[in-house]
C-alpha cells in the first residue's frame, strides 16, 4: 500500500491596505488562525501581503521594506507558526542592504526556512525591485518538498519545470494577479489557466493565493485556487472580490508517484533534452525564441 502524506493546504485571499503593514500583518494572523482551526498545516498568503503592491517611488518601497528573517512581519508569522505547528509561505517586501526584492518567506514551526525572490518582474516592479538572485530553490520540510513562485513567474514554464526536476511536491504562489488585455467580461483569470497547465504538465500541486480589491487605481483578480497534480482544481477558484480561505486536503506524495502516466510515459523523463539543448543555444536569428 502506498505511503500517504496527507496535508491540508489553505490559500488566504485577502485585501492588504497599502502602507499599513502592522494592520495587514495583524489581519493575516487572524485569517491564518481561522485556516489553522480548519485543519490547515500549510498556509499561503498573497504577494507583498504585508505592505500592499502599488508603490509610487522607490523611497516609499524602501521605507516599507523589512529585512528577513528579523523584521516584524516575519517575526509575527514565525510566532503563529510555532504556536500552531504551521508552515507559512507569505509575500513580503524585502530589504537587503540597499537592494529591494519582491520576496516570499517560507516559515515553519521552528522558524525561517528560506526565502524566494521573484525572478520575473512585472511592470513598474522594475523601478523598485532587483530581479531574484537565488534561483528556484526547493525547500525540504517536514510536510514535503515546497517550491515557490510569485505572480508573473507563472508565465514562464521553466519556473515550474525547474522545481519539478528538483523533486518539488507543491509550488506555493503568492500572487497579485491583474486583468489581462483581451480578457472577456466574466472570464476566469489567465493565470488560472496557466497554473492548471503547469500543474498537469509537471505533475505538481500548485497553491495560488491572490489578493482582492483596487489599490491606487489597480484592480486585482482574486480567484485563488489549489490545483491537483492532474491540473484540475482541488479547491476554488475563489470569488473575484471577497476575502476567502480556499482549502483542500491533498496527498503530496501522490504528485511524484503520478508522474508515471502509463506504461510508456513519464512527463519529466520523456523530455528530449538532446534536442532542446541545441534549440536553446541557437541564435535568435534562426527563429528559436
Amino acid at each position: 500500500m502506498p505511503v500517504s502524506s496527507l496535508v491540508r493546504v489553505a490559500c488566504i485571499q485577502m485585501e492588504p491596505r497599502f502602507g499599513d503593514t502592522s494592520a495587514n500583518v495583524a489581519h493575516s494572523l487572524g485569517l491564518i488562525a481561522r485556516a489553522a482551526e480548519g485543519g490547515a498545516k500549510l498556509i499561503v498568503l498573497p504577494e507583498l501581503a504585508n505592505t500592499g503592491y502599488v508603490f509610487e517611488t522607490r523611497e516609499e518601497a524602501f521605507g516599507l521594506a523589512e529585512t528577513i528573517p528579523d523584521g516584524p512581519s516575519c517575526q509575527a508569522w514565525a510566532k503563529i507558526a510555532k504556536e500552531r505547528g504551521l508552515h507559512i509561505v507569505a509575500g513580503i517586501t524585502e530589504r537587503e542592504g540597499t537592494a529591494l526584492y519582491n520576496s516570499a518567506v517560507v516559515i515553519g514551526p521552528e522558524g525561517h526556512i528560506g526565502t524566494y525572490r521573484k525572478m520575473h518582474l512585472w511592470g513598474n516592479e522594475n523601478l523598485f525591485f532587483e530581479p531574484g538572485n537565488n534561483g528556484f530553490p526547493v525547500f525540504h520540510t517536514a510536510l514535503g518538498r515546497i517550491g515557490v513562485a510569485i505572480c508573473y513567474d507563472g508565465w514562464f514554464p521553466e519556473t515550474y519545470r525547474l522545481q519539478a526536476l528538483q523533486g518539488a511536491d507543491i509550488v506555493c504562489v503568492p500572487t497579485n494577479w491583474v486583468p489581462i488585455p483581451g480578457q472577456a467580461e466574466g472570464r476566469e483569470a489567465m493565470a488560472n489557466i496557466l497554473a492548471m497547465a503547469a500543474a498537469h504538465s509537471n505533475s505538481l500541486y500548485i497553491a495560488c493565493a491572490d489578493r482582492i480589491g483596487t489599490e491606487r487605481g489597480q484592480p486585482f483578480e482574486g480567484q485563488s485556487l489549489i490545483l491537483s497534480y492532474t491540473g484540475w482544481p482541488a479547491a476554488g477558484p475563489a470569488s473575484r472580490d471577497g476575502e476567502e480561505i480556499v482549502s483542500a486536503e491533498i496527498d503530496l506524495g501522490a504528485a511524484r508517484r503520478a508522474r508515471n502516466w502509463n506504461d510508456f510515459n513519464q512527463v519529466l523523463r520523456d523530455r528530449r533534452t538532446d534536442v532542446y539543448a541545441e534549440m536553446l543555444g541557437a541564435p535568435i536569428s534562426r527563429g528559436w525564441y
